[in-house]
Parts: structure tokens; sequence; C-alpha cells
């Protein structure tokens, strides 16, 4: 008696407003995922580019390789001359630059 009654009930307004219903919880989601997660790696990346273009001559570094060294020559193709030991210079990428440990005053102009 009771199990009749609920197969013969139908579902009222299963149109668009349930569409709509399940598809809200993806697009809350993703915008949690875009506030925790997104953009703050945007941000980081934005303030690592900003740090690397920054580098200049007497700069201290470390590198990706776990190299620290003083910046000796800046050079427009994206290559770093690091002086890791007296008379010992190597040759790196920007790219690999990791971390500016002592950044040197600028030039009074």
């Amino acid at each position: 008696m009771f199990v009749t009654a609920a197969y013969a009930q139908t579902v009222g307004g299963a149109g668009a407003g349930s569409a709509v219903a399940s598809f809200l919880p993806l697009v809350l989601i993703f915008g949690i995922m875009y506030l925790l997660l997104i953009r703050p790696q945007q941000k980081k990346m934005k303030d690592m580019k900003a740090m690397i273009d920054a580098v200049r001559r007497g700069d201290q570094v470390l590198t990706g390789g776990g190299i620290f060294g003083k910046v000796t020559k800046v050079g427009d193709d994206g290559v770093l001359e690091v002086e890791i030991a007296d008379g010992v210079k190597v040759k790196v990428a920007k790219q690999t630059i990791t971390q500016v440990m002592s950044k040197t005053e600028p030039a009074l102009s």
C-alpha cells in the first residue's frame, strides 16, 4: 500500500532548475580551487620572475643546484656569471636562481 503510493508520485519541476542545481557544486569547487591553489601559485611565480629580473652585479644568490655565489656579470642573454670561490667563476642561467640572499645597494645617480 505504501510502496505503490511512492511509485505513483511524479517528480515535479525536474527541468532547468535541477540542471542549475546540479551544476552549482562544480562551479563552487572550481572557485575554491582557484582561490586556494591557482591564484597563490600565480602570485608566487610573478614574484619569482620579478626577483630574477632584478638580479644585478654584487648580489649574493643561491642556484637551483645549491651553489652560493656572488654575481659578477649579468648578461643580456639570460646568463649570469657567478663567483663561487676566489677566482672561480661559473656561468649559470638566470632561471636557475632560486633565491637572492643579499642585495647590493643601488648606485646613486
